[in-house]
């Protein structure tokens, strides 16, 4: 009999896990499949491993991995995945905004042989800024992406086990899972459902961490904007180059009348200034992703592993 593995990555996560646990199983004990739900924390400071341990005595399919520090949002989802023995993987978030009860959907479009089946959101009761934003930054990332990023997507949904074998195949410390996607597979199904709001607690993402995961996705995903920085330096030196031969001939030919003052040479000097300031902070990004890759770190160091 084949194996489904459920990865779910926490933090903080007391008042959902153990309904998600049960809801989990009850959807899985209705299929022909056996199981491991494969649960790695990210360090919780709350009741939720007390929890867990108390879940993995009762449920031996459940399997903990508790991190000996809070990884983000990247780096622990993905070592979660890595972990899994399943001919089949489901990445599913512990806040219920993944809709559990689309798991046998997800397993059914795999057996029709399909590889990749990544959940989409169609609608979601977000914020409404929040929701604007996030449209724009994918619709700057589908434009400058090398790749075919799919839209409205994080990263949950099903991934076959010669998926999960070319994620531990690329020694990457710094993965960004919905561009990695794009980047091995060509064929990605997308399952389309209605994000509802968490089902208890509070988000654990903050402005920060959305900035810190856009930043990732465009670095990683597109050499455009080095590339601009190129081209608007070539442009800014030949306007340069072309005002000054105006100040040159208005000096050589009316330099009793011609007097512009230091306004302008001050106003010019804050814009270049604010060009470069904008410049080098693209240019560091690109910089700091090199570093982490140079480091070759590992994505989470262990704490603590239970039922495995």
């Amino acid at each position: 009999m084949k194996t489904i593995s459920i990865v779910t990555p926490t933090y903080n996560e007391e008042e959902n896990i153990e309904l998600l646990c049960k809801t989990v199983s009850n959807e899985l004990s209705n299929l022909n499949y056996n199981y491991e739900h494969i649960i790695i924390d990210n360090c919780s400071t709350d009741n939720t491993v007390s929890i867990l341990r108390n879940i993995c005595q009762k449920d031996k399919n459940v399997k903990v991995i508790v991190n000996n520090k809070n990884y983000g949002h990247i780096t622990s989802p993905f070592h979660g995945l890595l972990q899994s023995n399943g001919d089949a993987t489901i990445l599913i978030n512990a806040d219920f905004q993944d809709p559990i009860e689309l798991i046998p959907e997800l397993i059914k479009r795999w057996e029709g042989n399909k590889k990749v089946i990544l959940l989409q959101k169609k609608t979601s009761e977000e914020n409404i800024i929040i929701r604007n934003i996030r449209k724009l930054y994918y619709r700057v990332l589908t434009r400058i992406s090398e790749n075919n990023i799919t839209v409205d997507t994080t990263g949950s949904g099903l991934y076959d086990k010669s998926v999960i074998e070319t994620f531990r195949s690329i020694k990457d410390p710094l993965p960004y899972l919905r561009g990695l996607v794009s980047e091995i597979e060509g064929d990605i199904d997308l399952l389309g459902f209605d994000q509802p709001n968490r089902k208890f607690g509070f988000t654990k993402n903050n402005f920060f961490t959305l900035v810190d995961i856009a930043m990732i996705g465009f670095v990683k995903h597109s050499k455009l904007p080095l590339r601009l920085m190129i081209i608007f330096g070539a442009i800014i030196s030949v306007i340069s180059i072309f005002i000054s031969f105006i100040f040159l001939f208005y000096k050589l030919f009316f330099w009793d009348s011609f007097n512009l003052g230091i306004a302008p040479i001050i106003i010019g000097f804050f814009f270049i200034s604010a060009i470069q300031i904008l410049l080098l902070g693209i240019l560091g990004e690109y910089i700091s992703v090199t570093l982490t890759h140079t480091r070759s770190l590992p994505l989470v160091i262990e704490k603590e592993r239970i039922n495995f």
